[in-house]
């Protein structure tokens, strides 16, 4: 609240880190309003940004979240911890948003029900052109907003969610293994 933005050494700051430590895995969390000079920033060390589904329904065909825009030097998540859960989402999208997703999975005639909506949308993510694909455990459980993580903005009832039995993850893995073989990521 108090704070003030200040000017850090970027650039610098992460060319003595190669030279110190080499090549360091770090993923660029470029959600948001992203300065022009924040992606030169990035893309100068080749550090891979984010892309989450979840955001990618409620624009236009260019919206950069939507698959066909989607760039290699990345990582696709259907969505984060700051998400809804994809079920979730999907049970409380605008229609609109709902619509262009039907529309964009081909499936014009029927629309999908939130009991597969993951899926589909984890299936989206894993065709992809994005270098890695990453899915909440609750996308691939596919859990409602009852399972959330995280409500940014709220001090209570936030980091509560548990995974409580390893049994539902046994039954979606021969599924999720598939979908992984299939688009080569294995």
């Amino acid at each position: 609240m108090n704070g003030e933005w200040v000017t850090a050494p970027g650039a610098e700051f992460f060319e003595v880190l190669r030279q110190e430590l080499g090549e360091l895995p770090i993923l660029a969390e470029d959600l948001g309003l992203i300065t022009p000079d924040v992606e030169a920033l990035r893309d100068r060390f080749d550090f891979p940004g984010m892309l989450v589904l979840l955001f990618a329904f409620g624009g236009d065909r260019q919206n950069p979240y939507l698959p066909h825009n989607h760039r290699r030097r990345a990582v696709v998540y259907t969505g984060t911890h700051d998400n809804d859960t994809a079920v979730g989402w999907w049970l409380r999208a605008p229609q609109s948003e709902r619509e262009f997703l039907s529309e964009y999975l081909g499936l014009t005639e029927h629309r999908p029900h939130a009991e597969n909506i993951h899926w589909r949308l984890m299936q989206q993510a894993m065709a992809s052109v994005a270098d890695m694909a990453i899915f909440p455990l609750q996308d691939v459980l596919g859990l409602d907003n009852s399972a959330r993580m995280n409500r940014p903005g709220f001090a209570a009832n936030n980091w509560a969610w548990r995974y409580p039995s390893i049994e539902p993850l046994q039954a979606v893995a021969d599924r999720l293994r598939h979908l992984t073989e299939l688009y080569g990521r294995g």
